[in-house]
């Protein structure tokens, strides 16, 4: 990006509070990674057991992307007025509450229940990504890339490790007397509370607050001229289109992809391997990643989110259905696309809004995020059942790779003055 705002002076950046913020999220959002994907692992099934039909299986990805729309704006809301410690706090809380009333509707087999707690068990997932923009509240522009990344790569030690304790969870689950799809949701709840606690508790100095302390701003500014408002709207409606159409792709193959392999005989073990595979690769590349927006340019990095989801669409349609390689791999570029959209994207987002309105606007982007995420996972399940898994794989693809069509119009705020 040529045009940001710069947010604190180049000293904070490899200051002590800066580190130490690192250090806290890093922590937290290995904590939040476990939550979050142990849902994404055996919410459709879930939902699929109780229901009996396939047709509702994306129901659970709908609601809780949909949940955490609104909590994407609470938290943003919140984080605006008292900084990111509560905000981020709060939503891990919410988001642990979710998983037990998950865990209570699968005793009680009642799928309203169900259904009410995964909406607000997205409350993790929503603070799972705003944590991103905490790890940037420090940076300069330079290494904004570099620092949103180092938060996002922390996701991926839980992330990794979630999917695969499936099973294991199941297990105790068993033990426990409840059922056996229920169990990920114990271990979400767990790392959901643990995160909100290690927040709560240590993230301090606040990066958002001390952010603006050392830039000078307050809570307000007065009015941007009215060409610099032009380009700020412009560039955030570029970011938040890349980031809302790799979300809806992403979400509405990923969540069908358990379901496609239990169809063709594979257990839960199984699909969470492909699904570990894929958590990785959403956020294992982050340092790479924000190496390569920071060296290239978002356009650039929007541009190879497009067409990674394409071939990874093309992948996951063509792999036969017993090969839990290919299936994997095709679920790893489906990561991988998501990774260039998102980190090119909160760079946009980052590099353009200005301190004293950032956490807001933020919350504000992240709601689109979600509802794209809730429309991918609601009509995944419709359009599989109408059609088939490849259908849905390969339409995906393309409708990401319209992002290159963005990119003209992205060209001409380049070179405006800030």
């Amino acid at each position: 990006m040529t045009t940001s705002v710069p947010s604190a002076p180049q000293s904070t950046q490899d200051s002590r509070s800066q580190r130490r913020v690192l250090t806290v999220l890093f922590l937290s959002q290995i904590l939040s990674g476990a939550g979050l994907a142990a849902g994404i692992t055996v919410g459709a099934l879930l939902a699929q057991d109780m229901l009996g039909t396939t047709g509702l299986a994306g129901l659970p990805s709908a609601l809780y992307t949909a949940g955490s729309a609104i909590a994407a704006v609470a938290v943003g809301r919140l984080s605006q007025a008292r900084g990111r410690r509560p905000g981020l706090a709060a939503g891990y809380l919410t988001g642990a509450l979710g998983s037990a009333g998950v865990v209570l509707a699968a005793v009680i087999h009642s799928p309203v229940l169900l259904f009410a707690a995964l909406f607000v068990y997205g409350a993790g997932t929503a603070t799972n990504l705003q944590a991103r923009y905490a790890g940037a509240d420090l940076a300069t522009p330079a290494r904004r890339g570099r620092a949103l990344s180092t938060v996002l790569v922390a996701t991926t030690l839980g992330g990794v490790v979630g999917p695969n304790l499936a099973s294991p969870m199941g297990a105790l689950a068993d033990g426990l007397g409840i059922p056996h799809l229920a169990g990920p949701f114990l271990l979400a709840g767990t790392a959901y509370g643990t995160a909100a606690l290690v927040l709560a508790l240590w993230l301090r100095p606040d990066p958002l607050l001390l952010a603006r302390e050392l830039a000078g701003s307050g809570p307000t500014t007065a009015a941007a001229r009215p060409e610099t408002e032009a380009r700020r709207s412009g560039s955030v409606r570029f970011g938040a289109v890349v980031m809302v159409l790799t979300q809806l792709v992403m979400v509405a193959i990923m969540t069908m992809t358990p379901v496609h392999m239990q169809h063709h005989g594979h257990g839960t073990a199984a699909a969470g391997l492909v699904i570990a595979i894929h958590v990785a690769a959403m956020y294992l590349p982050s340092p790479v990643t924000g190496m390569l927006v920071d060296r290239f340019g978002t356009l650039a990095i929007a541009a190879a989110s497009g067409v990674t989801l394409l071939a990874a669409g093309v992948l996951a349609a063509v792999a036969p259905a017993e090969s839990v390689p290919l299936l994997a791999l095709a679920l790893a570029l489906l990561g991988l696309g998501w990774n260039f959209g998102l980190v090119a994207g909160t760079t946009i987002i980052t590099d353009t809004v200005p301190l004293a309105s950032r956490a807001k606007t933020q919350g504000l982007v992240d709601v689109s995020i979600a509802i794209a995420g809730a429309t991918g996972g609601l009509a995944s399940g419709i359009v599989t059942a109408a059609t088939s898994f490849g259908f849905l794989a390969v339409s995906g693809g393309v409708l990401a790779l319209t992002i290159v069509f963005f990119l003209p119009a992205k060209e001409k705020l380049k070179g405006t003055p800030a």
